[in-house]
């Protein structure tokens, strides 16, 4: 009787060790490598398990831009983190069925320079800018200069992916960066001569209707994947939510961690960068509900030639 009682608890324990594994639903997560915003978020997550907590086993995988766009857009990929809303349409654009769920960042976006002669953005005109032309932020840029009275045209751009725009900077080769955080905080720590151009992106989002901040960039996946996987986009929600409260609430102790998987960077600007949040701009909204200022987006790509056709709303997900 002892003999079977043994068989029969270490079944039970057996059979709610499998249930615990099989609880989380392990979803594979394309994300740019550091320094990104879209990976901002990862060390919190994974070091305070806010996956497991949620029911999922997130396993986020590093990609450049370009790679990032080609991998999640084929589907390779069902999920990505580093999903910028023009990024989004313009996949929408081809024909790929995607959603933006929500929204982890608000944009923001610089461009530094040295060199005495560019006090302005039109006098970029004719200098070489460096910066990642395959993300949307550098879109965004190109929308603010137009409407800041550059001719984008004439700017010649020299392309490279995030991690190398620091690089680019300290080593002085090109007359001005286009970039944002963190990695601008980084390279402000280490070269304070820098000074960023005025791109009145309070000003210029308000004129376009805007009404709050402007979304930027966030999670997106496919429609079937979502279709398949009813609740997870929620489930993503949540961990995205807990991870930016944890972080706001905890800035020093998210700067070691975050900071920590960031190539030059330091403690003190992270947490600084986090305390401040208006550059950072975390702040996690479902889509839903910043439907108007998504479309706005959407309007202000048509309006510098950046997307070529209005937008379908179904990449604007709808879910609970």
């Amino acid at each position: 009787m002892a003999h079977f009682l043994k068989r029969f608890v270490a079944l039970v324990l057996g059979a709610g060790i499998c249930a615990g594994v099989s609880a989380q639903t392990k979803i594979d997560v394309v994300v740019f490598g550091p320094p990104s915003l879209g990976y901002f978020v990862v060390p919190i997550i994974k070091s305070q398990k806010l996956d497991l907590a949620h029911g999922l086993d997130l396993n986020f995988v590093k990609r450049p831009p370009s790679a990032y766009i080609a991998q999640f857009n084929s589907g390779e990929f069902k999920v990505g983190a580093s999903a910028a809303l023009l990024s989004v349409a313009v996949a929408s654009s081809k024909g790929v069925k995607v959603s933006y769920l929500f929204n982890a960042f608000n944009y923001f976006g610089a461009v530094v320079t040295e060199r005495p002669g560019i006090r302005t953005v039109k006098d970029l005109e004719g200098h070489q800018l460096v910066a990642a032309t395959a993300t949307t932020n550098f879109a965004m840029f190109k929308w603010l200069a137009g409407k800041n009275g550059a001719d984008v045209g004439k700017i010649p751009v020299q392309n490279t992916a995030p991690p190398g725009l620091v690089g680019y900077a300290l080593a002085d080769r090109a007359d001005a960066i286009q970039l944002w955080e963190p990695a601008l905080s980084v390279l402000m720590s280490k070269k304070p001569s820098f000074r960023s151009l005025e791109l009145n992106i309070d000003a210029q989002w308000k004129a376009a209707g805007g009404v709050g901040h402007i979304p930027y960039l966030g999670v997106a996946a496919h429609q079937s994947w979502l279709a398949e996987n009813p609740g997870a986009a929620e489930k993503l929600h949540a961990v995205y939510k807990d991870a930016a409260a944890w972080i706001l609430g905890k800035p020093a102790e998210a700067a070691k961690l975050i900071s920590a998987t960031i190539k030059g960077s330091d403690v003190e600007v992270i947490r600084k960068l986090i305390e401040d949040n208006a550059r950072l701009g975390l702040e996690v909204r479902r889509a839903a509900d910043i439907a108007k200022d998504i479309e706005t987006v959407y309007a202000a790509g048509l309006d510098s030639g950046y997307l070529k056709a209005p937008v379908d709303k179904s990449t604007i997900y709808q879910g609970r």
